[in-house]
């Protein structure tokens, strides 16, 4: 098997981080890039729950997402993958299983390694996680993370 992308996914959680010592072993093994995903959920999406927004206001909203996303993997980036061949790092907006999914198709990615669930997960098993594991076309390894509580 050749692996020269990995991707990690992240929500910026301790449970997200868990992953990340799989993915540096992975990494080193097959001395592959490491791709880093975070994704700003879609405004438009909630609209029906929060109320319309004005269009300015969801821009800016947006805006200021993407800047605190980037400078958050900036320093995920500096903290643990310093010593890897090649990260790189993706935010997208939308569905945080689509964008995953369509990453592994753009940037012919050849695993996914993820916690089993992230922040807002109530359950042992995320619903992000479970919808990756069933429509990837890749390999996907979920790193265990105990469930709250």
């Amino acid at each position: 098997m050749t692996v020269s992308k990995i991707l990690w996914p992240t929500d910026f959680s301790g449970s997200a981080e868990k992953a990340m010592p799989q993915v540096l072993s992975l990494s080193e093994k097959f001395q592959a890039e490491i791709h880093v995903l975070f994704v700003i959920e879609d405004l438009a999406h909630h609209a029906a729950w929060y109320g319309e927004f004005e269009k300015e206001r969801a821009e800016k909203i947006s805006d200021f997402s993407l800047k605190t996303a980037r400078k958050k993997l900036d320093r995920i980036c500096e903290k643990y993958l310093d010593g890897c061949p090649l990260y790189v790092r993706h935010v997208a907006i939308g569905d945080p299983a689509r964008e995953i999914l369509n990453l592994v198709e753009q940037e012919k990615i050849d695993m996914v390694v993820m916690a089993s669930r992230g922040a807002k997960g109530h359950f042992s098993f995320g619903s992000v996680a479970e919808k990756v594991v069933k429509h990837a076309t890749v390999p996907v390894v979920t790193v265990p993370v105990a469930a709250p509580g």
